[in-house]
């Protein structure tokens, strides 16, 4: 199982809520993640995180901001599988969650996915101004990643055309246009962020809707 150590017992960290009997938690195995990217959902937003530890009980999670207060979240795999969770604790930087429903932790710790490997989106619905040709014009930001964004516009943009992004609390970026579908656009970033920044940036946009 590659980026798994698998460990003799207990669930997601040593922080267990109050309401959790320790000899239930400690007959599921953990395996610890090395490094598993995903995002906890809610109905409105998306928050990047990473998944430390998981069992057949609960996850683990490392955290770039604080999450938000008795809202129901979700742990979406890149793979697109979705968990739903039962928030047990969380502190600076870290939270740790029951499965609200049985899962399949080979499916956790293995990713399995019919698609080619991809980096982790963060789907939005945010205005932003394109830089194209000497000409600044209104666009939609759609989703974005460590390597690129998703944007919808009416102006016509070329393939390879390089261009500007920028919205309220996004840094400008530059970028080149991949690929095109319809008003649909995709950019490629010259430069990437790193996943603790974009987790940061995402969180605060969100929070400015």
């Amino acid at each position: 199982m590659r980026d798994a150590v698998r460990h003799g017992d207990a669930v997601p960290e040593p922080h267990v809520s109050p309401e959790v009997a320790p000899d239930d938690e400690r007959s599921a195995p953990r395996f610890t993640l090395l490094i598993r990217s995903a995002k906890l959902t809610s109905a409105d937003a998306e928050y990047l995180c990473v998944v430390r530890d998981a069992s057949a009980s609960g996850i683990s999670v490392r955290t770039f901001h604080p999450l938000p207060a008795e809202v129901p979240l979700t742990l979406e795999l890149p793979n697109g599988d979705r968990h739903e969770l039962e928030r047990v604790w969380e502190e600076e930087g870290k939270a740790g969650f029951r499965f609200a429903k049985p899962t399949e932790l080979e499916r956790i710790v293995e990713g399995p996915s019919r698609f080619s490997k991809r980096a982790l989106r963060v789907n939005l619905e945010l205005p932003c101004e394109i830089f194209a040709s000497l000409r600044r014009f209104k666009a939609t930001l759609r989703n974005l990643s460590q390597q690129g964004a998703l944007i919808t516009t009416d102006e016509k943009l070329s393939l390879v055309q390089r261009v500007k992004l920028s919205a309220p609390g996004l840094p400008e970026v530059t970028a080149k246009v991949r690929w095109r579908r319809g008003d649909q656009y995709g950019l490629s970033f010259e430069d990437n962020f790193q996943f603790s920044d974009l987790a940061l940036i995402v969180f605060n946009l969100q929070q400015k809707r």
